[in-house]
């Protein structure tokens, strides 16, 4: 072989190995990264030649399902049957992307998930048309129903999430306003493009998903972290007696501050649980003061605030308690749910079922399964603890505390709850009524946050209405329809 031959099968089989090491390297390390691209074609295509996996409620009511079409291109289309109250759950699926759980969950919709392809595999072979995968909720349709319809009647936006305190299962998840996920199945980009331009442009905002990505002030509801804190240290208890002035005056400051409507609080010196009931916000900012800022960002910390990873699957927007050191009134201010402190809908119904569970937070989730297309599993959701923010002590405290709200005359919630009351089911319940700068109703935002029992059924349950004005007036009436559709009595 002379030597430009040689040159030529050297550099012939130097290109072969290159090529087949590209190939190997795409396959083995790039396959998803591509197939997700939305410059590839087929992978485009492909996603609407094949029908989508439904994704349902825990009781196997259809939330999202492909249907045929006659196009020859796109032979499935997305439906919604219930649009916009289950929205903030599915999110919609569309020729340009996606969003909730239609996002999350898309390779096993999609039955692009490696564990499907044998199942599809074997389905080809049967004769069966291969499928994605059923995604099943943990949503109870009862619950959701009564925190969506009611929580659109104020209105308001606002968010409502519900939870089992005893598996993090999240039973409900509303926002208002919502938007119909029907509208995002055209497979006109055209329309699309309009479609989509109009509702990000929209003042209302109704892609955002007000109960898991919108913080507000808690207000009073926060006093639950401040009494967790109080009682973690092993000085107070409910019944400790303290000081109730009408006038905090904070230090280092000319600021005061006074409880709702410059109410006094008592007699001037009353015990903690009263101070709690009637929600005195002097008291629980001179005792917030005492204990302390590190303590109190420590405390809400472990009730699931200051975390940016927290998902459900869905990203979850952070809750935060600032660590507030040498800043006196600020942080009576954060121990009353003011200054920089916020939270979201769901951070709301985590306080609660914290205490309900005995001091265990459980991690929330919303996908309770995932089946094949022969209705074998494909995954199973995993309870696991999230922390234990307070010992089984203190949380028996603080229950005792929010079961006075609710069961003493005197309490900020019990005329709000007046149609639970000798009903065989037991409420506690914090109300909260947060300033939020200016909102167009003129009033405060109402935050309410409770949990309630009945039998071996438990529900937490997290309010935010922008502008609602008292949480006792605007929030805690969502938080009882939601109670009685999942408790039975309605």
């Amino acid at each position: 072989m002379n030597r430009a031959l040689r040159r030529i099968s050297i550099a012939s089989l130097v290109m072969f190995a290159v090529l087949l090491l590209n190939v190997n390297y795409l396959q083995a390390f790039q396959a998803d990264s591509l197939t997700s691209k939305p410059s590839n074609v087929r992978a485009f295509e492909q996603q609407f030649q094949q029908q989508r996996g439904q994704i349902v409620a825990a009781d196997g009511t259809v939330l999202a399902k492909s249907v045929a079409t006659k196009n020859v291109i796109y032979k499935f289309q997305r439906q919604y049957p219930h649009g916009p109250e289950y929205a903030p759950v599915t999110g919609y699926d569309s020729i340009f992307g996606a969003s909730g759980l239609e996002l999350t969950e898309d390779k096993l919709l999609s039955g692009n998930d490696p564990r499907l392809l044998v199942r599809n595999f074997v389905n080809m072979i049967t004769g069966k048309k291969p499928q994605g995968a059923q995604v099943v909720t943990t949503i109870d349709p009862r619950a959701q129903t009564a925190a969506y319809k009611n929580l659109l009647a104020t209105g308001l936006s606002g968010g409502v999430v519900a939870l089992d305190p005893k598996t993090g299962a999240i039973l409900a998840l509303a926002s208002a306003p919502s938007f119909n996920p029907n509208n995002y199945a055209t497979f006109s980009g055209t329309k699309l493009n309009k479609i989509d331009t109009a509702y990000r442009q929209s003042p209302a905002q109704p892609l955002l998903n007000r109960a898991i990505n919108e913080t507000y002030p808690p207000g009073s509801t926060f006093k639950v972290v401040t009494s967790s804190t109080l009682f973690s240290s092993g000085k107070y208890t409910p019944d400790t007696v303290v000081p109730a002035p009408t006038v905090l005056q904070l230090p280092d400051s000319t600021a005061t501050l006074i409880n709702f409507d410059g109410e006094a609080c008592g007699t001037g010196s009353v015990p903690i649980i009263y101070a709690f009931t009637v929600s005195c916000n002097t008291v629980f900012g001179g005792l917030g003061m005492k204990i302390g800022g590190p303590a109190l960002h420590d405390q809400a910390t472990k009730f699931g605030m200051n975390d940016p990873n927290l998902t459900i699957p869905l990203p979850v927007s952070e809750s935060n308690m600032p660590l507030l050191t040498n800043d006196p009134p600020h942080v009576a201010q954060s121990a009353i749910g003011q200054f920089d402190d916020t939270v979201t809908p769901l951070q709301e119904a985590m306080f609660s079922a914290t205490i309900a569970n005995g001091g265990t937070l459980m991690k929330p989730y919303l996908v309770q399964k995932v089946e094949a297309q022969d209705l074998s599993s494909v995954e199973a959701a995993t309870q696991q603890s999230l922390s234990q923010p307070v010992s089984g002590a203190v949380a028996g405290e603080v229950k005792r505390m929010m079961l006075s709200v609710v069961q003493s005359p005197s309490g900020t919630a019990h005329a709000a709850t007046a149609s639970l009351q000798n009903s065989g089911i037991e409420v506690g319940a914090k109300t909260g009524t947060a300033q939020n700068g200016i909102n167009n109703t003129g009033l405060d935002d109402a935050v309410f946050t409770c949990f309630a029992q009945s039998g071996n059924q438990q529900i937490a349950v997290g309010v935010v209405v922008k502008g609602g004005g008292q949480g006792a007036d605007a929030a805690a009436p969502i938080a009882v329809a939601v109670i009685k559709a999942y408790l039975g009595q309605q």
